[in-house]
């Protein structure tokens, strides 16, 4: 029975601490995630297309050495 009681004290312990911390975050504006998500979308897209052309690159450099005659 002690088991019991003490598991049910350490998950009591461990949600009266996690809503303790979650209080202490300091949580950004609206505005503020707004413009980190759009930094996030935009640096997203410029490493697609980076690394589309990269891959690009790539292929084309392998198909040439492979179409060489031997």
């Amino acid at each position: 029975m002690a088991e019991k009681t003490n598991q049910q004290n350490a998950v009591a312990r461990f949600y009266r601490e996690t809503v303790g911390e979650l209080r202490k975050v300091s949580w950004p504006t609206r505005a503020e995630a707004t413009n980190l998500t759009v930094i996030v979308i935009i640096v997203l897209i410029c490493m697609a297309i980076l690394l589309g052309l990269v891959d690009q690159v790539g292929l084309q450099g392998l198909g040439w050495i492979l179409a060489l005659p031997k």
